[in-house]
């Protein structure tokens, strides 16, 4: 990969500004990105946060950062609301399915990691579970509580925010709009008090229970983040990721307590949000009903790389307007760009494909190209901008087609758009298996086209095909094809 030493700009909620990001090791990143619960599957908004977690960590490794990148499962103790109130999501999955909680997370867990796989997003240097690290958690709340910054109250352990005189400082919220949002707590001192560890609530023999100093019981679900992000990065680290939902009271409430147990402050430098998903009720969440997986998205014909072609032609900290209709152009978008990538490798041969780097040697426009591209990934991870960069890089009929090739790979490594397999498998000897099936794919395609009478795409599919050395022949019943014989790329634009 060629690496580049720009600066990166992110957009920090802690100050709601732009700040120039730099790492409190040389060298060296830490990440924390707040993961899955594991009850149900992931729908398209939730992954919409782990391709943004995708594009930071490849952004920071393109930049020559070693990086550290920890994720958490949730397993257990997370409530259906952030504030100690309302359905144990867990227990309720397990009892709806007739499962154990443990057999509920472990299938759940399999299923987000082959979503993320679909979705060619990178897994994580360390992926650690709620329920592996209880101890730490009773650890990190004994330190909080020696410092004087707990109460117990009705059974439960809080965590006193009238003793943390900069809570709130993440979110800005006032204690009068909080109130609102909380449920009353008579256990409370004050509605912004959280839970730390639970020996009594709602749920009567509750499925996982562990002992502790204060009583046989479970963790609150903020301390979970804490614990673990502390273990695998230290007190202080460089960057937590999350979705825009998790600033009001999750996120605030991680900063409290672990600046509580450590008394080091700021515990982290730079706050990286994503904004939701948005369809036409409003934003996607489970709790709705009727929200839309990777599958889903698949069964109604989509690839997985559809949908990550989709969020990156969006800013991740914008609502995202999501549609079948967008979705569909995101669908031809990256049909197009697919098939001008065979273009290219055709032209440039299995020699020159396999000749890789773009790092040096570069004609001026393709390193132009290659500079804008970096500089909108410096621009707080703009993939808007750098997609428009590899869209002008392959359309410029002036840059050879195994330089043009070479960067688009090079791009494609924070982009995560798999063109390296696609340029392959064109130039692939005695294995067309993959490009017959994306050949059939386009006829099936083009069939369905003239059923509902477009002509016009029914036409360009056949002009990309025969681009790539395919004739069609339609017959009463079905298309049949076959390659034209003697054909070879065709010279550079």
């Amino acid at each position: 990969m060629a690496q580049h030493a720009g600066k990166l700009i992110l957009y920090n909620t802690l100050g709601r500004e732009m700040q120039t990001f730099e790492p409190l090791v040389q060298g060296r990143v830490g990440v924390y990105g707040c993961g899955p619960t594991v009850y149900n599957y992931a729908h398209i908004g939730n992954l919409r946060a782990y391709v943004t977690h995708d594009i930071l960590t490849r952004t920071l490794r393109r930049m020559g950062y070693e990086v550290t990148y920890v994720m958490n499962i949730t397993d257990v103790g997370h409530l259906s609301g952030d504030n100690d109130e309302g359905d144990d999501k867990m227990l309720k999955s397990a009892e709806e399915r007739g499962k154990g909680v443990l057999e509920i997370a472990d299938f759940y867990t399999k299923a987000f990691f082959n979503d993320t796989e679909r979705m060619n997003i990178e897994r994580p240097s360390v992926v650690c579970k709620a329920t592996d690290h209880v101890g730490e958690m009773i650890d990190l709340i004994g330190r909080i509580e020696a410092n004087g910054y707990t109460y117990l109250s009705g059974g439960n352990l809080y965590f006193d925010v009238g003793k943390f005189p900069t809570y709130g400082e993440l979110s800005r919220r006032n204690e009068r709009k909080t109130r609102a949002r909380v449920q009353e707590d008579p256990n409370k001192r004050n509605p912004q008090d959280f839970v730390l560890w639970f020996t009594k609530s709602k749920f009567e023999d509750h499925a996982l229970v562990w002992d502790s100093p204060w009583g046989r019981g479970y963790p609150g679900w903020h301390i979970e983040c804490s614990a673990m992000s502390i273990k695998y990065l230290g007190e202080q680290f460089d960057i937590h990721a999350g979705g825009i939902d998790h600033v009001p009271i999750h996120h605030t409430n991680e900063i409290a307590q672990s600046e509580a147990a450590t008394g080091k402050r700021p515990w982290v430098r730079f706050w990286v949000h994503n904004e939701f998903l948005v369809q036409d009720k409003g934003k996607m969440s489970k709790s709705s009903g009727g929200f839309l997986t990777l599958q889903s998205l698949a069964d109604a014909g989509y690839d997985p790389l559809d949908y990550r072609y989709f969020l990156l032609g969006g800013h991740y900290r914008s609502q995202l307007q999501f549609s079948w209709e967008s979705l569909e152009t995101a669908k031809n978008a990256r049909r197009s760009l697919v098939e001008r990538i065979r273009v290219l490798a055709a032209r440039a041969g299995p020699e020159r494909l396999d000749q890789g780097s773009c790092a040096s040697g570069l004609s001026e426009q393709a390193n132009g190209y290659l500079s804008a591209f970096n500089r909108a990934l410096e621009d707080d991870l703009s993939t808007p901008r750098a997609l428009a960069e590899l869209w002008g890089l392959i359309r410029n009929p002036d840059i050879e087609a195994g330089e043009a090739l070479a960067c688009a790979f090079d791009m494609d490594r924070v982009l995560g758009l798999k063109l390296d397999g696609v340029a392959r498998a064109a130039m692939r000897d005695g294995d067309d298996s993959e490009w017959e099936k994306e050949i059939e794919r386009l006829i099936a395609e083009r069939t369905a086209a003239k059923k509902v009478k477009d002509y016009a795409k029914a036409d360009s599919i056949r002009t990309i095909l025969k681009e790539q050395g395919i004739l069609l022949e339609d017959g009463p019943a079905v298309t049949l094809w076959h390659k034209i014989q003697g054909w070879t790329a065709p010279p550079e634009d």
